[in-house]
C-alpha cells in the first residue's frame, strides 16, 4: 500500500463518507473481515478526495457496492476457493441492487483509483506474499523478484516504496 493512504476526507464530504462506510463496515463485518472493511474504508476516503469527487452523485448503496465489488476483483473475492469469498450476485442482492449496476460501479472505480488484479496498492496485507506484482523490480536492466534479492538491495527497495515491506519483517 503507497505510503500516505488515509482515510481523512474533505469536510464537505464527511456525510456521503459516512453513508457509504456504515453500509461497508456492516457488510464487512457480516461478510467479510476487519482487513476488507479498512481497505474499502480507505479506497472510499480516496474517492472522496478527488476532485470533483464522483461520490457526491448516486446511491450511498450503489457506491458501496461498487467499491467492495471493485476492491473484491483485485483480491479475487469472487474465487470460491478463497476465503472470505461471496459472488458477485450474491454481493449486489446484499445491496438491493442489479448485478449490472454493481459492475458498472465497479469498472467506474477501479478506472479512477487505477485497480486492477494483483494491484500492490490495493491488495490486502494478508495475500500481499503472494501477490508476484508487489515483488517485482528492476536491478541493472532486470526484472528480479525483491525476495530473492539481498537484504541489502531489500532496504534499498523498501526505503524507495518498490516492495511493501522487508520480507523477514512481517
Amino acid at each position: 500500500m503507497k505510503k500516505g493512504k488515509s482515510e481523512n476526507v474533505p469536510k464537505e464530504m464527511h456525510g456521503v463518507y459516512k453513508a457509504i462506510v456504515d453500509l461497508t463496515d456492516a457488510f464487512a463485518s457480516q461478510q467479510l473481515n476487519e482487513e476488507y472493511a479498512q481497505m474499502i474504508r480507505l479506497a472510499t476516503a480516496t474517492l472522496c478526495r478527488k476532485r470533483p469527487s464522483p461520490l457526491v452523485s448516486g446511491k450511498p448503496n450503489t457506491w458501496a457496492c461498487g467499491i467492495i465489488h471493485a476492491l473484491g476483483t483485485v483480491n479475487f473475492l469472487f474465487d470460491k476457493s478463497q476465503n472470505p469469498h461471496i459472488g458477485a450476485a450474491d454481493l449486489a442482492n446484499a445491496f438491493n441492487i442489479a448485478a449490472s449496476t454493481a459492475q458498472g460501479k465497479s469498472k467506474l472505480v477501479r478506472d479512477i483509483l487505477r485497480m486492477s488484479p494483483f494491484e500492490p496498492e490495493w491488495t490486502l496485507p494478508s495475500r500481499m506474499e503472494k501477490n508476484p506484482r508487489a515483488w517485482l523490480i528492476m536491478v541493472n536492466g532486470m526484472i528480479v523478484d525483491a525476495r530473492c534479492m539481498s537484504r541489502e538491495v531489500q532496504e534499498v527497495a523498501y526505503k524507495k516504496g518498490l516492495i511493501p515491506y522487508i520480507p523477514d519483517e512481517t
